[in-house]
């Protein structure tokens, strides 16, 4: 009886794993496609072949060398840039903001979450118009810093799943913690903090990300200004028709290189990540 379990849960596991490597496969394929388009030397978007006959670091060299019609260097800082402030501010907005509906009671509390939770299921572009006359109007049109503004400005509206996170820490170590005089100040950012090293892993990713990769909209705001491009708009431009035969193995260079900054965070996040779920101490 126990051996006929034993041999069906080998089974199920064994077919778990083949499923899985295959999905895994699938999934790296087109990565390990761009990697070696990358170092090819042979030009033209389309060849009909996969593995390049010649290999060369040409590519990542003219990236940064042939600057005067790509400036793909100014355009990489401007991401690092937009993305490292949004990814600050949208932190912080977003785990005050989730903590607040979390812990506090207050007058129109739910309300105002049923009122920010319909309004974030509405897609970002609806608003593109009004957001870019708005920033006009205050003078910051096709700049980095209304790219932060738009990219921040919503972020509250994310308050759903660390809030999520932030009840399933007992109100008991709040509790305690007002007793022997803390404030909510420093409980939230001694005590709740400190115990929520997934969420706010989560939190730090996901507000990176978005600017990183974000098209729609810093195609909207900056327009014709080409020295404010992100790389996601100025890679964009290698892949016109008039260009993507002369540029495509440079653009494929450009999508590894800007892979790397999301990948080295994802490492260093995914540390904290791991000890916060394993079990973290709460500092006083």
């Amino acid at each position: 009886m126990m051996k006929g379990i034993k041999a069906k849960r080998r089974a199920k596991s064994t077919v778990g794993h083949i499923i899985l490597s295959i999905l895994s496969v699938i999934w790296l394929l087109p990565v390990v496609w761009i990697i070696m388009t990358s170092f090819r030397g042979e030009p033209g978007a389309f060849t009909s072949y996969v593995v390049p006959k010649q290999w060369t670091l040409d590519n990542y060299i003219k990236l940064f060398t042939e600057t005067s019609r790509y400036n793909f260097p100014r355009w990489f800082m401007n991401t690092f840039i937009v993305a490292v402030f949004t990814c600050a501010i949208s932190t912080i907005i977003t785990l005050a903001t989730s903590y607040a509906f979390s812990r506090l009671r207050f007058k129109l509390r739910k309300p105002m979450m049923n009122v920010v939770l319909v309004i974030g299921m509405f897609p970002g572009f609806m608003s593109m118009i009004a957001i870019y006359y708005l920033i006009k109007a205050i003078g910051l049109d096709q700049s980095l810093a209304a790219l932060v503004l738009v990219y921040s400005g919503g972020a509250a509206m994310g308050y759903y799943i660390s809030k999520g996170f932030f009840d399933t820490i007992p109100k008991a170590i709040d509790e305690s913690a007002i007793i022997d005089g803390a404030t909510r100040h420093d409980i939230f950012w001694k005590i709740t903090l400190p115990l929520s090293k997934p969420i706010i892993v989560y939190t730090v990713l996901t507000s990176f990300l978005a600017p990183w990769v974000d098209f729609i909209f810093v195609s909207f705001i900056m327009r014709d200004n080409y020295n404010n491009y992100t790389v996601a708009l100025g890679l964009f431009e290698m892949l016109k028709r008039e260009n993507i035969n002369q540029y495509f193995t440079q653009f494929c260079a450009g999508a590894v290189i800007i892979a790397i900054p999301i990948t080295i965070l994802f490492i260093i996040m995914q540390k904290y990540y791991v000890s916060g779920v394993t079990g973290g101490s709460v500092k006083g």
